[in-house]
């Protein structure tokens, strides 16, 4: 009987997420996983036939999706995305803040700050961006809710000529613990995941870009000798959104086969 009443916990029936970079790898696991455990998900993405194959996954496995066009980097776009969850669902009661873009591959001395922009903006400032929106929506409704930002094993042992991206994560896991104190005496809870060598098209283009196999790379990342799933991020980000993650807030939780271990 208590197992049952854990897994009830488990779930995310009723509730109203969005999951951003919802079109392809953590981000479409995470939005299908999460509609596998209930919720109703609004998928938003720059790419919006990707997004909607994210949907239509979804709805052919008998879950509630809708795709959203949004470049998490453009205000306007952010604002439109809460307000289309809210219009299409009635509500808001979680958020996993996941698109992100590539690192930079350029040490600092060498650094194309054009580059380097481009990535502060979309994987730092578009989680500040979607924080602010998602929070005045859930401080709103005043029922509580819970973020999810995606930081990176990168965030806290940086790799060389990835400054940007470094630089990024490490402030996700920031904004993290900031938007926990801010908004705990409301029932919001804030939390990140930092995924370690997880096979998504990202990861896959950059070892095209460098040259390396899994093989080559995947036992220096894995305790396990193995890239990690994309579901398996998935499903650490659905937990920190549902009631079973009721007592965690602030917390930078490692998806990463040990990489951080050693």
């Amino acid at each position: 009987m208590e197992s049952n009443k854990q897994g009830a916990r488990n779930r995310l029936d009723g509730k109203v997420a969005i999951v951003t970079g919802g079109g392809m790898g953590m981000g479409a696991a995470t939005a299908q996983v999460m509609a596998g455990y209930g919720a109703k998900v609004l998928v938003a993405d720059r790419n919006v036939p990707a997004a909607q194959a994210t949907v239509d996954a979804i709805l052919a496995a008998g879950g509630q999706a809708l795709a959203c066009a949004c470049d998490v980097g453009d205000e306007q776009q952010v604002i439109a995305m809460v307000e289309t969850c809210v219009a299409h669902f009635g509500r808001l009661d979680c958020a996993v803040n996941n698109a992100a873009i590539a690192p930079d591959l350029l040490p600092i001395a060498e650094a194309d700050m054009a580059v380097w922009d481009r990535v502060i903006a979309i994987d730092l400032r578009s989680v500040m961006l979607c924080m602010k929106y998602e929070f005045r929506q859930m401080l709103a409704q005043g029922q509580g809710g819970s973020v999810v930002n995606i930081a990176s094993v990168s965030s806290v042992r940086p790799q060389p000529g990835n400054s940007a991206y470094v630089a990024a994560k490490h402030g996700v896991i920031g904004l993290t613990k900031t938007g926990s104190v801010e908004v705990a005496p409301k029932g919001i809870r804030v939390n990140a995941v930092m995924p370690g060598a997880i096979d998504t098209p990202m990861l896959r283009q950059a070892l095209d870009d460098t040259g390396y196999t899994e093989a080559d790379f995947a036992p220096a990342l894995s305790l396990f000798g193995r890239f990690g799933r994309p579901e398996e991020v998935a499903e650490a980000s659905a937990w920190l959104c549902s009631d079973a993650a009721s007592y965690v807030t602030g917390h930078a939780l490692g998806v990463e086969a040990g990489y951080l271990s050693r």
